[in-house]
């Protein structure tokens, strides 16, 4: 080992992890540092299409968004090492395994608990290679660290700390109250030996007048002798994608406050198992657009546009949107001539019907109905296709028109082949809208529905820009100010101190 290692631990998840190990990637690679991220076990379906173990020369893979983003805050080419298991949920008891950027069929039906030590030699490689490469290595715990029920089986935090001697950050939200006993309570269940890991604790989302956290800091100090190293104020705006869940439950946009009138009302619906959600992401910083999540027919009326996102197990979400009434209100809204967007999962729906020959996504040789708004199959298929995609939409009709020729980078990952119905009624008046550069057509129009297989489309800036007549920002400027805001609020000298 070469590197020094970094890790970012949480009392809870959706403590702040990801975000800080993001802005820590950024601001070591901004010290003139060789840097890559780590996380050795992610669960999501946010994920991006990266190399594979051979490189440019294999098969690409699939690692988890947070380590995506952390590798481009940390000025490194994304790839499977830097998250070597990824589990992807399907259903609230089963997860598909992804190890080294592939699908793994027996290990996804293997029980937990045997499973995790057939994985942790995967992620121990992994981790071993990156720290011989790599100046600083900045890894990413999961949940917390101190779960005593899943403690003996769990390498993905003090496990993967150990390995590396890591000089270890424990971060809290402090806005959802409890702070101080979380950051005991966890310090407390950790063995001596892993406890003399943690360099510092890290309140994260804090409000107010920082005077009022006294004595707090200090009788921690008193009685862990870990110090409060840093209070990072809440920032809503900074920019970076949640990892997990549906974010921003209320209406969002250029910020919640101040939509002007005649902005863009987008609604997105929130599937059970929705995936890559991710891509929405610059749509909440869009001058124009009010950004919304639905779950039930009342939450989607009045929209502009109807989007159906990504989704894991497609026939299950489609089934959960008729019996939530959405698929109704979806073909209605289509009817009225309100504009449909669905991407990936979302478009397999709009689709005719959706054929299960091998039990993919559950019972072998099952034909499911959809939604009906596009004249598509779609057939799935047991090899999963991962793929970087360079795509250009054809010449659009109205209301799509504005996106006519625009070209595109994005990716696709997808176990779902679709094809046009011959003869099917309606079908003349759809046109294949947009093609990668194999040549393949990949997205398809039929007046205000318009479906695509390419993810990232939000994050094209040429798409913005012919959308709403605004541009995004860009990754860069995100990634440098998440360093200068853990800059501003970490105590001088600290970060400098975990590496040496």
């Amino acid at each position: 080992m070469t590197a020094r290692a970094v890790m970012v631990l949480g009392t809870t998840s959706g403590a702040g992890k990801s975000w800080l190990a993001t802005a820590l990637c950024r601001w070591f690679a901004r010290q003139g540092l060789k840097v890559a991220p780590f996380k050795a076990q992610n669960m999501s379906n946010n994920a991006r299409v990266v190399p594979g173990p051979g490189g440019g020369t294999g098969p690409m893979g699939e690692i988890g968004s947070a380590q995506y983003f952390q590798a481009l805050a940390a000025r490194a080419e994304p790839e499977v090492r830097m998250n070597p298991v990824l589990l992807k949920p399907e259903r609230d008891t089963h997860s598909q395994v992804v190890v080294m950027g592939q699908v793994h069929a027996e290990l996804t039906e293997m029980p937990w608990r045997e499973r995790s030590e057939r994985l942790w030699p995967f992620a121990r490689s992994a981790l071993h290679g990156l720290m011989a490469e790599n100046d600083v290595v900045v890894i990413e715990g999961a949940g917390s660290p101190a779960e005593i029920n899943l403690y003996a089986s769990d390498y993905v935090n003090m496990r993967t700390a150990r390995e590396v001697r890591a000089a270890c950050l424990l971060v809290t939200d402090i806005d959802r109250g409890g702070a101080f006993a979380h950051l005991y309570g966890t310090h407390a269940l950790l063995p001596a030996a892993e406890r003399a890991l943690i360099r510092g604790f890290v309140l994260n989302r804090f409000r107010g007048d920082a005077r009022l956290l006294a004595p707090g800091p200090e009788q921690l100090l008193q009685l862990c002798g870990v110090p409060t190293v840093a209070v990072l104020p809440m920032w809503r705006g900074h920019g970076l994608p949640e990892e997990d869940g549906v974010f921003d439950e209320g209406p969002s946009g250029a910020g919640a406050m101040g939509i002007p009138a005649g902005a863009v009302h987008i609604a997105i619906v929130a599937f059970p198992h929705i995936s890559n959600l991710d891509e929405f992401q610059p749509l909440r910083q869009c001058p124009g657009v009010r950004l919304r999540w639905v779950r039930t027919p009342a939450e989607a009326a009045g929209a502009d546009w109807v989007v159906l996102p990504g989704s894991k197990h497609t026939t299950g979400d489609l089934a959960w949107l008729r019996n939530t009434g959405l698929a109704d209100a979806v073909v209605r809204h289509a009817q009225a001539g309100g504009r449909v967007l669905g991407v990936c999962g979302g478009l397999q729906m709009l689709g005719a019907s959706l054929v299960d020959e091998h039990g993919v996504e559950g019972q072998p040789n099952t034909h499911v109905e959809g939604l009906g708004l596009l004249p598509l199959v779609t057939r799935f298929e047991r090899s999963k296709l991962l793929r970087r995609t360079q795509a250009r939409f054809a010449k659009l009709d109205a209301p799509w028109s504005a996106l006519s020729n625009v070209a595109l980078g994005g990716y696709e990952i997808r176990q779902g082949r679709t094809e046009a119905v011959v003869g099917m009624g309606g079908s003349s008046g759809m046109t294949a809208a947009l093609h990668n550069d194999e040549g393949h057509a990949i997205g398809w129009q039929r007046s205000n529905v318009l479906g695509a297989y390419a993810h990232g489309l939000f994050e094209s800036e040429a798409v913005t820009r012919a959308l709403f007549s605004a541009g995004i920002r860009s990754l860069d400027t995100v990634f440098d100010g998440l360093a200068e805001f853990i800059d501003l609020h970490f105590q001088p000298g600290v970060l400098d101190a975990m590496i040496r």
